[in-house]
């Protein structure tokens, strides 16, 4: 059986592709095929005037939210780890004991954050027009893990 990289290779050789209809011009990336067609063109409307639907706004807003709240606890996970932390204004270094405080200040305020992003996932998911669109709720467990003990991934 001919391998399908061949077969297409020999197909451009012989030039079957070169009449195809829009040859030679941008693809249309725009139109969303899974949309309903008697709405396309109220979607192209809102698009073209910087609306979007709101869900859609949401979600965006929650992802700045999940990764606003990561950073400050991967950063006090990183000074924690290193051991030291030299602070712009030439303060003394952080004692380990000060550096473990202020992980677990982190830890809380990120478990309050992750409470109130997984309840703003809750009315997204409300709002979704379908279920493919919903959002999984965050593991406060796996969050801390990702970034504390994995980090790399």
């Amino acid at each position: 059986m001919p391998n399908i990289e061949d077969l297409i290779q020999r197909a451009i050789q012989e030039g079957k592709f070169s009449d195809l209809p829009g040859k030679g011009k941008p693809l249309r990336l725009d139109d969303n095929p899974h949309a309903d067609p008697d709405w396309q063109l109220a979607y192209h409307l809102l698009k073209e005037n910087g609306f979007s639907l709101p869900w859609l706004e949401l979600r965006q807003e929650i992802k700045g939210e999940i990764d606003a709240a990561r950073r400050p606890l991967q950063q006090a996970w990183e000074w924690r780890s290193a051991g030291v932390h030299q602070p712009p204004d030439d303060k003394p270094r952080q004692t380990t004991t000060e550096l473990e405080a202020g992980f677990q200040r982190a830890l809380r305020v990120f478990s309050e954050q992750i409470a109130r992003i997984n309840q703003r996932i809750f009315d997204y998911n409300l709002q979704t027009p379908a279920e493919r669109f919903q959002m999984r709720k965050l593991n406060l467990e796996q969050e801390i893990e990702h970034i504390c003990i994995h980090p790399e991934h």
